[in-house]
């Protein structure tokens, strides 16, 4: 991977896509009525254990 494609994967770009993704899957899974993957959820900061708590 050449310096510039890495340093926008794991750049400002990279983290703000993959937050802005997280959103769409957690809020797609919670109006579906589905849990929404723990890996979504961390990447918001979110602890999962917590969520599942949450009372609706």
């Amino acid at each position: 991977m050449s310096a510039i494609r890495k340093s926008i994967h794991n750049g400002f770009l990279g983290r703000a896509f993959a937050a802005l993704s997280a959103a769409n899957a957690v809020s797609a899974a919670v109006e579906g009525g589905r849990k929404p993957r723990a890996r979504d959820l961390q990447e918001l900061g979110i602890d999962p254990v917590s969520f599942g708590r949450v009372i609706r």
